[in-house]
């Protein structure tokens, strides 16, 4: 064999080994993509068919999945938790509960519950699962803190523990010490990831802004092809470069370009409306709406056709609280009941949001529910203005409703009512009371 056949065959084999190796880590990183039940992707993110690689660190520069983050943890995080016992004929009574004291109190030594219940949601968000490590002391829950990017596997046992890592350490925590909050999922230890399983409509979204970001830094310029008939020197090349450069940046927008000696300018690149990068855009936001169950109009966008006013836009927020907040508070009050409470305890008291305090910013709704529920007895004076942080009256504990609609075997029973009862008994059954007389 000669020097040459012999030195291509070293090089063909040496590039075989580099390819296999390569093949070898491509093979390892998707088994362990497989394997890990989400974790490599928690850490390290997906890759997108836009080239862009998506974690929660680069979806949260997404203006819009920020504000879907931010507008549905704060919503339920500002929602009253109070604990309820059932009485032996059904009715709740609220309690004071040693729950109360960790979860609408004081979660942990550094964080609010409101603090607390943000972080909470916010994991349940971006990762389909919140994780959180409880303290006790004896049997009594203490403490609960948040852990970041923990994840749930079963050993060789199938028993369920808890990974996370913590200033470069790993550590494994039983279940019993991890209240863990599920989102969305096919009933298997944790919930599904809008990032991890929307990864090519994050990693497009990254793309469009990165490219229109780019584009306004070059000064709306269009990237081209400088074409010659003759061929330039090395120091010609050089010193076209450093003419280039002058005319380079938004700084410099605006600028007349001279060429000389034959030279053409041919654009590559389409300008932003062939590129549709503002419908693209637009596009982005719905969708990126959609991965996290949030009205476009609850973030500020607008889409085609519709305004920013009027009753359609109270009943799309109606539905978002129905279709979005509210299977959040019930997916925690559900946990707090499996996990935090005793078993013993799990049939007679619950946890609750109280969902009320939307109604707080709506002074006509709020007005209107309490008339309602003192007019017709299901709920005291007194009762009505503890929801208003007003101090109770004499006489303001008795339930009361309009006598208006009584039933037929009491008309005329109460004093002064006879009168009344019989004209709008009259009046409904469109007699005239006078011509009666």
């Amino acid at each position: 064999m000669g020097i040459v056949s012999w030195t291509a065959a070293k090089a063909a084999a040496s590039a075989y080994r580099v390819y296999a190796s390569v093949s070898d880590e491509i093979a390892k990183e998707r088994r362990l993509r497989l394997e890990d039940g989400g974790a490599w992707s928690r850490l390290f993110g997906n890759r997108g068919a836009a080239g862009k690689t998506v974690t929660v660190d680069s979806a949260m520069s997404l203006a819009a999945f920020w504000a879907c983050v931010r507008v549905t943890a704060q919503a339920v995080s500002t929602l009253p938790l109070a604990f309820f016992e059932k009485q032996s004929d059904g009715s709740p009574i609220a309690i004071d509960h040693s729950l109360a004291e960790v979860l609408a109190g004081s979660p942990n030594l550094d964080q609010t519950s409101l603090e607390y219940w943000e972080a909470v949601v916010a994991w349940l968000l971006v990762n389909g699962d919140a994780c959180s490590e409880i303290s006790s002391i004896g049997r009594r829950v203490s403490a609960v803190n948040v852990l970041p990017n923990a994840y749930p596997e079963r050993d060789s046992n199938n028993v369920l523990r808890y990974k996370y890592t913590d200033r470069g350490k790993s550590y494994t925590l039983p279940r019993e010490k991890v209240f863990h909050v599920k989102g969305f999922g096919f009933g298997g230890d944790c919930g599904l990831s809008a990032i991890r399983y929307g990864v090519q409509t994050f990693s497009t979204a990254l793309a469009a802004f990165e490219t229109s970001g780019k584009l306004f830094s070059n000064g709306m310029h269009s990237a081209g092809l400088l074409t010659s008939q003759q061929v330039l020197k090395k120091d010609q090349r050089g010193q076209l470069e450093t003419i280039m450069q002058t005319y380079a940046g938004s700084e410099r927008a605006g600028k007349l370009m001279i060429l000389e000696g034959g030279l053409k300018f041919e654009k590559l690149q389409l300008n932003p409306v062939d590129a549709q990068l503002l419908q693209q855009q637009r596009f982005s936001i719905e969708e990126v709406c959609r991965w996290t169950g949030t009205p476009p109009i609850i973030i500020g966008h607008a889409p085609e056709g519709q305004t920013m006013f009027g009753s359609g836009v109270e009943q799309t927020f109606l539905a978002w609280l129905a279709l979005g907040i509210n299977p959040i508070c019930e997916r925690i009050e559900r946990r707090i009941t499996k996990q935090l409470i005793a078993p013993g305890e799990q049939k007679r008291i619950y946890a609750e949001f109280n969902r009320e305090a939307f109604l707080q910013m709506d002074a006509a709704a709020k007005a209107s529910f309490l008339s309602q529920m003192t007019q017709n007895g299901l709920m005291d004076r007194n009762e009505g203005r503890r929801k208003l942080n007003l101090p109770a009256r004499a006489g303001g504990g008795e339930l009361t409703a309009q006598s208006n609609l009584v039933p037929l075997d009491q008309l005329g029973e109460t004093a002064g009512g006879a009168s009344q009862a019989r004209a709008a008994m009259l009046s409904w059954l469109g007699i005239n009371s006078e011509a009666k007389q």
